[in-house]
C-alpha cells in the first residue's frame, strides 16, 4: 500500500522498534493526525484468545468517560409504552414490524446502534442477515436487548461502545477524536483497557493481551507496551 507525503512525514515521528507507554502513545498519536478532518483515534488489541471456541469469545460494552466525539444515531425496536419511552429518551428512530421491509428491501441503514426490547427480538431476528454482518444486531451482553430502553439510549448517547473479537482474534475500538485533549484520550483508553482486562475468558491459557497498537484513521500504528496487562 502506497502512502502519501503527509503520512511519510508523520511516520518518521514513530520509533518502530519502541513500545510506548500509554501517555507517550497518546501524545504521539495526536501529532500524527494531519488529515483535513477530525480523525478517530483507534485502538487495536491483539489477544491470545481463539474465537472459534465459545468459551474464549469476548463481547461487551463500555461507556467512555469522555464520549466518542461522534453523534450516534439510535434505532429502537419497541411497541406501546416502551416505544413512547424510547422517543422521550431521545432515540432517533423508533418502530416495530413496519421497519423490516424498509431495512430489508430498501437498504435503509441510517443508524449506528440498534436497541430492542426482548419481546421484539423475534421481529429483529428476521433482519439477522442484514444487521449481523454490519455488527448492528442487538445483543444482551452489549446491553442493547433490554426493557430499560432509557438507560440503553442514555449510555449510547454518552459514548458507550461495543467491543468484540474479530475473525483474527483482534478487538478494534475507537478511543475518541484527534481533537480530544491528551487527558480525555488517556481516560478513555484506561476505561477500555479496564473493561477488556475484566472480560478475560477464564478458559484462556497463556498470554491474554499480545499486542496493543494505537493509530488515527489515516496515521501510522504506534505500538504500545503490554507489560502491565
Amino acid at each position: 500500500m502506497k502512502h502519501g507525503k503527509k503520512y511519510a512525514e508523520v511516520a518518521k515521528l514513530v520509533d518502530r522498534a519502541k513500545y510506548y507507554e500509554a501517555d507517550e502513545a497518546v501524545a504521539l498519536v495526536k501529532k500524527t493526525a494531519v488529515a483535513k478532518f477530525d480523525e478517530t483515534v483507534e485502538l487495536h488489541i491483539r489477544t491470545g484468545c481463539d474465537g472459534r471456541h465459545a468459551e474464549q469469545q469476548i463481547r461487551g460494552a463500555v461507556v467512555l468517560p469522555n464520549g466518542t466525539g461522534k453523534t450516534v444515531r439510535v434505532l429502537v425496536f419497541a411497541k406501546g409504552p416502551k416505544a413512547d419511552e424510547a422517543q422521550a429518551a431521545g432515540a432517533d428512530f423508533v418502530g416495530a414490524e413496519e421497519l423490516i421491509p424498509r431495512i430489508q428491501n430498501e437498504g435503509w441503514l441510517d443508524f449506528d446502534v440498534v436497541v430492542a426490547t426482548p419481546d421484539m427480538m423475534g421481529v429483529v431476528g428476521r433482519l439477522g442477515k442484514v444487521l449481523g454482518p454490519k455488527g448492528l444486531m442487538p445483543n444482551p451482553k452489549a446491553g442493547t436487548v433490554t426493557m430499560d430502553v432509557t438507560k440503553a439510549i442514555n449510555d449510547i448517547k454518552a459514548g458507550k461502545i461495543e467491543y468484540r473479537l474479530d475473525k483474527s482474534n483482534i478487538i478494534h475500538v475507537p478511543v475518541g477524536k484527534a481533537s480530544f485533549s491528551e487527558d480525555q484520550l488517556s481516560e478513555n483508553f484506561g476505561a477500555i483497557m479496564d473493561a477488556i482486562v475484566k472480560a478475560k475468558p477464564s478458559a484462556l491459557k497463556g498470554q491474554y493481551i499480545k499486542s496493543l497498537t494505537m493509530s488515527t484513521t489515516m496515521g501510522p500504528g504506534i505500538r504500545m507496551s503490554v507489560a502491565r496487562y
